[in-house]
């Protein structure tokens, strides 16, 4: 199911925001990093959940996992759940060429953020992550100006 609309924008000042592409075929993270636009976005490479939630450990902050369905050591299911655990937990979408609607369900039913079809289409790409890092930094308190007097109508 393609989103519709256009990818919120990313401002200029937001540089390097760490997304951990997690898979084991290099073109992934390559398709990755040649989508998403410098300096905004730096894509750290995982091969395995295992070396995956090391780098989450390490690099911080990780607000965003683009992980493969297919993977050779363990599941995308088993990474999610250990993400969920984590005091920062990520952000987490799963991407595969079979993003059938049992996968969308599954995933996003198990707590992941999103699900992207491969190959990747940039709009849909950047819409996806870009709404997950809006998601992913403290929203700016709001606060409320009470009328002073002299702004108040008189009858």
């Amino acid at each position: 199911m393609p989103h519709i609309g256009k990818p919120p924008k990313i401002h200029l000042w937001c540089r390097n925001i760490p997304v951990l592409s997690v898979s084991t075929a290099p073109d992934d993270h390559a398709a990755l990093e040649a989508l998403l636009p410098k300096p905004q976005w730096k894509v750290h490479r995982a091969d395995s959940p295992t070396s995956a939630l090391s780098l989450l450990k390490h690099v911080k902050p990780t607000p965003l996992v683009v992980c493969e369905r297919d993977l050779l050591q363990g599941t995308w299911q088993d990474l999610l759940t250990q993400t969920m655990a984590l005091p920062d937990r990520p952000f987490f979408i799963v991407a595969s060429r079979l993003a059938d609607d049992y996968l969308w369900a599954e995933a996003l039913n198990r707590g992941a953020y999103d699900v992207l079809s491969k190959p990747f289409d940039f709009t849909e790409l950047t819409r996806s992550l870009s709404l997950a890092w809006q998601h992913s930094e403290p929203s700016p308190e709001i606060t409320r100006r009470l009328p002073t007097v002299a702004n108040v109508a008189v009858a």
